[in-house]
């Protein structure tokens, strides 16, 4: 068989060094070409318009597959936030705007608090039987009674970056910190809400 560095799978680049690299760069690419379309073609640069179709056409290709590709380093993570940073400037009256307050003027949250997110909907998802596979393949329960709500999960220990960011370890230190009212939830409608004020309260 061939020997590869890099392969394209489901539209995801999986690198032998399981670094992500290339799938950023790609994703960027995608959506800076829609983005500059979007500039191109629309002259009325209001919030009604350009916000729903940066949703629409720009942001998923920044989000497609996170929970498995989710970047760690913060070149990787300042590249993918660099063109929410771009599409937010398109709006009128924004582009003198701090990036924090043109976010809370356009009601968006930063991309990596929304791959924490979607990590977290798909931990509910595992953990409460929506997907045709057990718990136990991603997650151990943590028996060892700590403070907090009783659905904690355990972190394994681990001494290389590949163990310690990949989806099921890394998503435990957040799912762990949060409060009862979340674990209450029996939808998975009524998590999402639960979850967008415990990660951007002041909205």
């Amino acid at each position: 068989m061939e020997s590869v560095s890099e392969e394209k799978d489901l539209g995801v680049f999986i690198s032998d060094d399981l670094k992500w690299d290339k799938q950023c760069s790609q994703a960027v690419a995608k959506a800076n070409r829609v983005l500059g379309l979007i500039k191109r073609n629309f002259t009325d640069r209001s919030k009604e318009v350009i916000i729903p179709l940066y949703k629409c056409l720009v942001r998923p290709h920044l989000e497609y597959c996170c929970p498995i590709w989710n970047p760690h380093y913060i070149k990787d993570i300042k590249l993918v936030e660099g063109v929410q940073r771009r599409a937010t400037k398109l709006v009128w009256g924004m582009d003198n705007l701090h990036y924090e307050e043109r976010l809370k003027r356009l009601g968006l949250m930063q991309l990596d608090t929304r791959r924490v997110r979607s990590d977290l909907l798909e931990t509910f998802k595992i953990t409460n039987g929506y997907y045709d596979i057990t718990s136990d393949t991603f997650f151990k329960s943590d028996d060892a009674g700590r403070r907090g709500h009783n659905k904690k999960l355990f972190k394994r220990r681990s001494r290389l970056d590949i163990r310690k960011y990949v989806f099921a370890n890394r998503i435990v230190d957040k799912w762990n910190a949060l409060p009862d009212r979340c674990m209450e939830c029996t939808t998975l409608n009524d998590f999402k809400s639960k979850i967008k004020l415990q990660l951007e309260p002041e909205t």
